[in-house]
């Protein structure tokens, strides 16, 4: 079977977003900060985005619409990203992810009722079972932490609407300007919120500057940034209701990669959401 475009850049996201996960928390545990990891992938959207415009010529869409529609998609990506950090601080994480795992059915309502997108009812069974194996495979077992007060939940559904609505209008842009365009912008959103992150940070702990903090955080972080400009292709090419749940089945490539390198074996609610992960990509892929 001869694979199309848009299932092309989708694996390609799924793929490295899955192996940046299963990574992703080895500089924090090495005493590298999240939020100073955020800023270190701000940075490695930059040689990303220049591939991507020596491709185009160096044309970048800088009309009003395409500059609302840019900054609009990287504000609620790179946004979501640090609010999600302010949300765990003061939250349950095992509430939180959750919550806002199901982003994609935000995507998908918006695309079906503005964008009048449309598919079979093979794929409404894989979208339907994709939004179950999401949020089974997002399931993080109660702990002792307490919430402190009710903001976390707020913050929480606030990354859950600004990651929907960046997917829809990621896919709205594509109508209208380059994919190349959008990912520029993406990037000086990211770049631009950067302070914000570093003012976040707890410089009351010591911070590991070396290879196994900073540098190793950019070899994992690239993956994030190759992924997030694979995602603005798959947009252009494939429909948000379907590269939407089937990217956000990333965490299926995370687990396995855990179990494999860590040994770490899931629940049975992880091994559920897996099965249903399986049938939903089967379904999607078409």
């Amino acid at each position: 079977m001869k694979i199309k475009t848009w299932q092309l850049y989708t694996l390609i996201t799924t793929l490295f977003w899955g192996v940046w996960g299963a990574f992703i928390e080895i500089p924090e545990k090495n005493g590298f900060p999240a939020t100073l990891g955020y800023a270190v992938w701000a940075l490695t959207m930059i040689p990303c985005a220049i591939v991507a415009l020596s491709v185009t010529g160096w044309r970048v869409n800088t009309d009003a619409r395409s500059v609302f529609n840019g900054g609009i998609v990287g504000l609620s990506g790179a946004g979501g990203q640090l609010i999600l950090f302010q949300a765990l601080r003061d939250g349950p994480a095992y509430i939180v992810f959750p919550i806002i795992s199901l982003y994609p059915v935000i995507t998908v309502l918006l695309s079906v009722f503005y964008l009048g997108e449309r598919t079979g009812r093979r794929h409404w069974i894989g979208i339907g079972i994709a939004l179950l194996a999401i949020l089974l495979l997002s399931y993080m077992p109660p702990s002792a932490t307490h919430a402190r007060g009710w903001q976390w939940l707020v913050l929480a559904i606030g990354v859950f609407l600004l990651w929907g609505v960046q997917a829809f209008v990621m896919k709205k842009a594509n109508a209208t300007m380059s994919a190349e365009s959008i990912f520029f912008y993406m990037m000086v959103s990211g770049v631009m919120l950067i302070p914000i992150a570093i003012w976040m940070t707890d410089w009351s702990k010591p911070v590991n500057w070396g290879w196994k903090g900073p540098g190793l955080a950019v070899v994992i972080q690239v993956l994030n940034a190759i992924g997030a400009l694979t995602l603005v292709y798959a947009m252009r090419y494939g429909k948000a209701i379907i590269v939407t749940p089937a990217t956000a089945l990333a965490p299926v490539i995370t687990i396995i990669l855990s179990l494999l390198l860590y040994g770490v074996v899931p629940s049975i609610v992880i091994i559920t959401g897996l099965c249903l992960a399986v049938i939903a990509i089967y379904l999607l892929a078409e």
